[in-house]
């Protein structure tokens, strides 16, 4: 693998970059948790393909796009996975000329070599990139079933010891959190009924079935949870919360555990907190060349709110997070109360709800406002008392930006009305009102094209707007438009999706939406007012997606009508 510094050589020299844009990702690449590579990708300053014949050229080789390649599985483990990881290479398929390989370092000689022995046979050498390797390494690993199978074997056994056997659990709490994390999961669960305890993960916001544990042997696995997140182990009748870490290959990943008592035992659910998968940033966030617009010129206000709605895991946090990345610079002062904080953002000073002391939002927004900030993130808006404050911070020269749980974005301005606030203060805070869902997309190695069913054409022939859509997309017909799925695959295992974007209604306050609010109009005029204006709605947004290729038809429909 090749330092930054010969990667900069390299792209400067070809003329692939500019020095500004040199400045620009090491810029980046200061952040926690970012590394200059990924820093020319998430910045825009160059594309992985771009990059990766860049580097394959200095090489003189073949860059090798693995999205593009079918990988041999047993070609593959030709290359143990320890030496694939710590050398940098990958063995995709078998030819008449040889075996096809994948480095990130060609010049190692020394790895090369040491393949040719292993493979026996005459070695094609191609470059990939870091992440591509990441990618690859993947398809190594077992199914859970089977190595938590042989794991479980061990712990019924009659004759094993004490020391083996809690040397075994810790084994299998240590392979749920390993595959939830390299499954790309977003939650662990861990279910009991009557007779078996249920793992489940939650990929890409849908809950999969992993596997059965015997429920006499679940007390040990909780047990050992509860151990790393410093629960009390004696504790079964009340909930419970605790913190945990875990180290993968990559990164060190923060583990939210919440412990319930239900019927059958304690219900625990881990959140696992991976800041490689959320890097706040708004360019990625799935947002439309206008609404970006609209969103970036909000930010630019001194004061006034900015509000994200939807419902519960549709990515208003993540969204609130990306617009504090922007606006957190050394000459303003940061603050947020949330519930509960779930990553730790450097340069701002982030502050736990905690129930039990009285802390509510209300009363941490009330601290927060004697605590000179120039920006307050209050993590929901939940009721009364927590509105007016915000609000009249708003009013006081602060930005507040804030959550609320309301259908569409027309539908935000009529709840704060509801919530008691003054006409004429929503109209003179708010700045822009934000609703957004989270669509599954689909997975690039394996999406393919195919005509439209006759549901499916019913379906859009009854949704409003979609026919300019169409037209859009240079079809003359509805009947005769394509969409996109993922067949299913290896790196999806098998869903057709992986990794998930935004869809988004963005309510800009005009002149005309404040009149319609001092008038107590319904969200109906207001949505009505805002698309005579130029808004687009999250279905019409949604749309735009399915025929660019990027989710399905059927993620939309499930999702936008939530």
């Amino acid at each position: 693998m090749l330092g930054d510094a010969k990667i900069k050589d390299i792209l400067l020299k070809e003329n692939y970059v500019s020095a500004e844009d040199i400045k620009k990702a090491e810029a980046c690449a200061q952040a926690p948790g970012k590394f200059f590579i990924d820093c020319l990708f998430s910045e825009d300053i160059i594309t992985e393909d771009l990059f990766g014949q860049a580097m394959a050229e200095y090489f003189g080789v073949t860059y090798l796009n693995i999205n593009r390649e079918k990988i041999d599985e047993e070609v593959l483990n030709l290359i143990p996975e320890l030496v694939a990881s710590t050398k940098g290479v990958i063995a995709f398929s078998r030819t008449e000329k040889g075996i096809k390989i994948g480095m990130t370092n060609p010049a190692d000689l020394e790895t090369k070599h040491l393949v040719e022995k292993r493979v026996g046979d005459k070695v094609l050498l191609h470059y990939i990139t870091p992440k591509d390797l990441e990618q690859a390494l993947f398809h190594y690993e077992e199914g859970l079933k089977e190595v938590f199978a042989e794991t479980l074997k061990k712990l019924k056994s009659k004759t094993i010891s004490r020391e083996d056997r809690d040397e075994t659990t810790v084994e299998m709490v240590d392979l749920l959190l390993r595959y939830g994390y390299d499954n790309k999961a977003s939650d662990v669960h861990i279910e009991p009924y009557e007779k078996k305890v249920l793992v489940r993960f939650r990929i890409d916001g849908v809950m999969h079935d992993v596997l059965e544990v015997p429920s006499e042997l679940s007390e040990l696995i909780l047990t050992r949870i509860k151990i790393l997140s410093k629960m009390r182990t004696d504790e079964h009748r009340a909930a419970q919360d605790g913190k945990l870490r875990f180290k993968t290959k990559q990164e060190t990943v923060d583990v939210r555990v919440s412990v319930v008592p239900v019927t059958h035992g304690e219900n625990v659910v881990m959140r696992l907190l991976s800041s490689k998968s959320r890097r706040f940033d708004l360019n990625d966030l799935g947002l439309s060349n206008d609404d970006m617009k609209k969103v970036k010129r909000a930010i630019k206000h001194p004061h006034g709110m900015i509000l994200v709605t939807g419902p519960t895991g549709s990515g208003k946090t993540t969204s609130l997070y990306a617009v504090m990345k922007i606006l957190n610079r050394r000459e303003v002062n940061i603050a947020t109360i949330e519930d509960p904080v779930e990553y730790d953002l450097e340069g701002v000073t982030q502050i736990q709800v905690n129930t039990k002391t009285g802390l509510t939002f209300a009363k941490g927004l009330r601290s927060l406002v004697r605590q000179d900030p120039d920006i307050i993130m209050v993590g929901e808006i939940r009721d009364e008392e927590t509105a007016g404050i915000a609000v009249n911070s708003a009013l006081t020269g602060h930005l507040v930006l804030s959550t609320l749980h309301t259908n569409d974005a027309a539908t935000t301005l009529p709840r704060l009305l509801d919530m008691g606030i003054e006409p004429f203060l929503v109209a003179s805070t708010v700045n822009v009102a934000i609703a957004q869902r989270l669509v599954r997309k689909i997975c690039k190695s394996c999406r393919a094209s195919y005509s439209l069913s006759d549901d499916e054409k019913k379906i859009l022939e009854h949704e409003p707007h979609v026919k300019e859509i169409v037209q859009k997309q240079g079809y003359k017909d509805i009947s005769k438009a394509r969409l996109y799925k993922g067949a299913g695959c290896k790196v999806c295992g098998g869903t057709g999706y992986s990794g998930r974007l935004g869809i988004f209604e963005v309510l800009e306050m005009s002149d005309k939406i404040k009149e319609l609010i001092l008038k107590h109009a319904s969200s109906d005029e207001i949505t009505k007012a805002a698309r005579a204006e130029g808004m687009i709605t999250m279905m019409e947004n949604g749309m735009e997606k399915v025929f660019n290729g990027v989710t399905t038809l059927e993620e939309v429909v499930r999702v936008a009508s939530e």
